[in-house]
């Protein structure tokens, strides 16, 4: 689909699927669109149980390869450098943009969900837009430049790549690319996840992400999981933070059904 800057960017489109129910003459499902890690991971046309979980419940789901994703050329990797925060950022509204204009989904029910990297592209999605029904972040950056301080030695250049060199007069730039200092635009409401252990996104990370919110009234829930890390290996904690995160979109359906005066 055609993004920012006369370039295009990838996805891989999910309609929702359950034998047990279909869809009213003339409904729209409501969106989920995945974020992936790294930033430059990708996402593959492979069976991701994740998927399954949203497409079974009724949600038609967007995998997105924004651009920086691997798998699609050095060209569409390297685009990112130093644009980390304001390229795949304009891929995630333009998916919203094409996904809508063909009718595939409601425009009224787009959420957006992310993990580490993705869960910094989720938030600064809300503060480029206030199209999105709700969010989740799980364990995701919410300030580039305290990342920097305490990040991993591995992912100590990584970083300077993805933002640019990480300089007194290069920092104030950062600055508009972090969650954390955009707070004020957000009225999107987010559900957080985080690991008691993450060293990667430390928790006081996304403590202040939320504080910051609330303050704003923004709904917020978070839930913090004291014995996770970065990236959560428990099955039981996987399988109760996927249901927490739909009753959560659940409930912002509701809620601005009541708002329109109409069912949702």
């Amino acid at each position: 689909f055609a993004t920012s800057e006369g370039q295009r960017a990838r996805a891989f489109f999910y309609p929702p699927r359950n034998t047990g129910y279909q869809l009213a003459a003339g409904e729209k499902p409501p969106l989920v669109i995945f974020l992936h890690g790294g930033p430059t991971s990708a996402a593959y046309p492979v069976f991701d149980p994740r998927i399954q979980f949203w497409t079974q419940r009724g949600f038609a789901v967007a995998d997105l390869n924004y651009r920086g994703s691997t798998g699609f050329g050095r060209a569409y990797r390297q685009v990112l450098a130093g644009r980390w925060g304001e390229l795949e950022v304009a891929d995630v509204l333009a998916l919203v943009d094409e996904l809508v204009a063909r009718e595939l989904v409601n425009a009224r029910q787009l959420c957006v969900r992310g993990a580490s990297a993705g869960g910094y592209t989720s938030l600064l999605a809300l503060a480029a837009s206030d199209r999105f029904a709700a969010a989740a972040s799980w364990y995701g950056v919410s300030d580039p430049l305290a990342l920097d301080k305490v990040t991993h030695k591995f992912e100590g250049d990584y970083l300077g790549w993805l933002l640019g060199a990480l300089t007194v007069a290069n920092r104030a730039s950062v600055r508009q690319r972090s969650p954390l200092a955009l707070a004020g635009r957000m009225v999107t409401p987010v559900i957080f996840f985080q690991g008691g252990q993450d060293v990667v996104v430390v928790p006081e990370q996304t403590r202040s992400m939320v504080q910051q919110l609330r303050r704003q009234g923004v709904a917020v829930a978070c839930h913090e999981f004291p014995e996770q890390g970065h990236g959560f290996r428990s099955a039981e904690r996987l399988a109760f933070a996927l249901e927490a995160e739909l009753e959560f979109y659940r409930q912002q359906f509701v809620r601005r059904g009541e708002r329109s005066g109409k069912h949702c």
